[in-house]
């Protein structure tokens, strides 16, 4: 029945500001009017929608100010650096002091996280394929240290 997601939403004060941001990330404008901008994140098949309004203010929370973009890891591994030439700083994720994309073994993805204008929690993030026994480390590993587990693994 469920093909897979086809909307999400976030709360911004500035559609053109939030425009001009959300296009720098690639997305292309699907339409807009007054107080709402579509983006497509995937064409015909996922948007994201941005409306303005006071809701912005809202305290943040995962579970209402967040959206998670599918990326492959290989263009994760180059997601700081792309963030940066595009004017944009990762920010580290939960307790985390660096804002470097990490692993989570126990769930099969690897993550980096940014913010946009407004607070609104971004991720990139893709799969990753664990071996039968690392996928009970719940523990957020480092490329490096994710690279040089796999390693003893074989």
């Amino acid at each position: 029945m469920i093909l897979g997601l086809y909307e999400a939403h976030l709360p911004v004060s500035n559609k053109n500001r939030s425009i001009e941001f959300y296009s720098k990330l690639g997305l292309e404008l699907a339409w807009q009017d007054e107080d709402t901008a579509f983006f497509w994140i995937e064409k015909e098949k996922s948007w994201l929608g941005l409306w303005a309004g006071e809701e912005y203010k809202m305290h943040y929370h995962p579970s209402v100010r967040h959206v998670a973009f599918r990326v492959s890891f290989e263009k994760l591994k180059e997601s700081i650096t792309w963030l940066k030439s595009i004017g944009i700083e990762p920010v580290p994720f939960g307790r985390r002091s660096s804002s470097e994309p990490f692993i989570r073994p126990n769930q099969g993805n690897a993550s980096v996280y940014f913010n946009d204008p407004d607070g609104n929690s971004l991720e990139l993030m893709c799969y990753v394929p664990v071996p039968e026994g690392m996928k009970t480390i719940t523990e957020k590993l480092s490329f490096e240290d994710w690279e040089k587990m796999i390693e003893k693994e074989r």
